[in-house]
C-alpha cells in the first residue's frame, strides 16, 4: 500500500475570491463542489495526476494569525519571467511580504488572503514542474519528516539534509515536496495542509492504521460526518488522507 500527495488544502474566509487569485496566478481552471468550496486544478487535468498538485480552497470564518507552515513556490523560466509574474501578482491583489528572508533571490508575497508563497527566481531543477515549483513544509527535523513522509507516500526521496529533504513523484512530473528546518513551532491548526490519497482498491482504515504505525497521530477531533481520515503527521502537522479513487 501506498498514498500520493493530490492536493493542498487552504483556508480562507472568501474561498471564491481566493480561488480567483489563484487560477489567475496559475492560469489553472475554476470549480466548486459545493458552497463554501472553490477547487482549482489545470484546464483539462483529470484527476488524480502526479503532473499537478491540485488547490481546494475551504471557506472558514477565523482570520490568520501566524505565518503558514505550508507555503507553495511558484518557477519561473528566467529573471524577466520572474519580474514580470510578480508584477502580475501584484496587479492581482498580492503584496510583497517580509518573513525575515533578508537579500534574497527569490521574493517572498502574499496572498490577498495574508498567506504567503514564494516566486522563485529561475532553477534548472524546476524548469519542467509546471507553474508550482515546490510545495513547502517548514519543520524542525527535516530527515525525520522526510522518514515518515517517505514512508507515507510512494513518491522519490531526492536529497536529505540536517536543513531540508526533497521529494517528487516517482514518475518524476509535477512539483516537488520539500522540508525546509525551522525552529519555529507549531502554535495553531495549520491553515494550509496536504491532502493525500490511497490507490484505487485499497483500503482506508488499512491505510490510515499503516500511516499511524509510521508514527502519524490523530488530532483529537469529532471524524464522523466525513468519508475522509484527519491525522498529523510526526510534527503535528494535519493532513488529510482521502477516499481511494
Amino acid at each position: 500500500m501506498a498514498t500520493r500527495l493530490v492536493q493542498i488544502n487552504m483556508k480562507a474566509q472568501d474561498d471564491s475570491a481566493l480561488g480567483r487569485f489563484w487560477a489567475e496566478a496559475l492560469g489553472w481552471g475554476v470549480d466548486s463542489e459545493g458552497p463554501g468550496v472553490t477547487n482549482l486544478e489545470p484546464v483539462g487535468f483529470a484527476y488524480p495526476d502526479p503532473v499537478a498538485v491540485c488547490i481546494d480552497i475551504i471557506a472558514r470564518p477565523e482570520p490568520k494569525t501566524v505565518k503558514n507552515r505550508v507555503h507553495l513556490d511558484l518557477a519561473t523560466t528566467s529573471t524577466a519571467h520572474q519580474t514580470e509574474l510578480v508584477a502580475r501578482l501584484k496587479d492581482l491583489g498580492a503584496t510583497v511580504a517580509d518573513v525575515g528572508q533578508g537579500d534574497v533571490p527569490w521574493t517572498v508575497m502574499a496572498d490577498p488572503e495574508g498567506n504567503e508563497f514564494c516566486v522563485l527566481e529561475p532553477r534548472p531543477v524546476y524548469r519542467d514542474t509546471g507553474p508550482i515549483a515546490a510545495v513547502v513544509v517548514d519543520c524542525t527535523d527535516p530527515r525525520e519528516m522526510a522518514r515518515f513522509w517517505g514512508g507515507a507516500m510512494d513518491w522519490t526521496l531526492h536529497e536529505v539534509t540536517d536543513d531540508h529533504a526533497t521529494m517528487r513523484s516517482a514518475k518524476g512530473v509535477g512539483p516537488y515536496l520539500e522540508f525546509l528546518r525551522n525552529p519555529d513551532t507549531k502554535s495553531v491548526w495549520n491553515r494550509v495542509h496536504l491532502d493525500i490519497c490511497p490507490y484505487p482498491g485499497d483500503d482506508l482504515e488499512a491505510e490510515a492504521a499503516r500511516l499511524r504505525a509510521l508514527g502519524a497521530a490523530d488530532p483529537g477531533i469529532d471524524q464522523s460526518a466525513i468519508h475522509w481520515t484527519v491525522l498529523a503527521d510526526t510534527e503535528g502537522n494535519e493532513f488529510c488522507l482521502l477516499t481511494p479513487r
